[in-house]
């Protein structure tokens, strides 16, 4: 299955977008990092310190010329504006989530190219979770971490 397939699949089961905000918002994780990270581990990929290491940077890249400043104004767009139809504003609202979205696809598909081939059984997802949060900041939100894979699809 692919990565985007299996993000889409895993952030609709119960409680993990809830898990993935947290980490976003409140650790400053990078959300398609760690889904790339559980997906390796579900589908039996070992990705090595310089994987995660380079797709860390991958996402870092991306987030910082794309996915950061369109969450920015999608969450700007968010309140209302003054002497702006409501209607018109949550239209332009959409479509930036649209872009958002699709760029975020892409950045899923950029770090999917980076992870090698599986070579054994499925894995507990914290390991590659908690490797890829150290390569993204300094602080590894291991209690949050595991939230997220208790709610992740077997």
């Amino acid at each position: 299955m692919s990565l985007w397939d299996w993000a889409g699949l895993a952030y609709r089961s119960e409680g993990v977008s809830e898990a993935c905000l947290a980490l976003q918002d409140r650790h400053e994780q990078n959300v398609p990092l760690l889904l790339w990270a559980a997906w390796t581990a579900a589908t039996g990929r070992r990705p090595d310190a310089g994987t995660f290491e380079a797709a860390a940077d991958t996402a870092r890249a991306w987030d910082l010329a794309a996915v950061a400043p369109l969450r920015a104004v999608r969450r700007t767009l968010k309140a209302p504006v003054p002497d702006i139809d409501d209607a018109a504003r949550e239209a332009i609202r959409a479509r930036v989530k649209a872009v958002e979205l699709e760029a975020e696809r892409q950045l899923l598909a950029a770090l999917e190219a980076l992870a090698p081939a599986p070579d054994t059984t499925a894995q507990r997802p914290v390991p590659a979770l908690a490797a890829a949060a150290r390569a993204w900041g300094a602080v590894t939100p291991r209690p949050a971490l595991v939230q997220l894979a208790e709610r992740l699809p077997a």
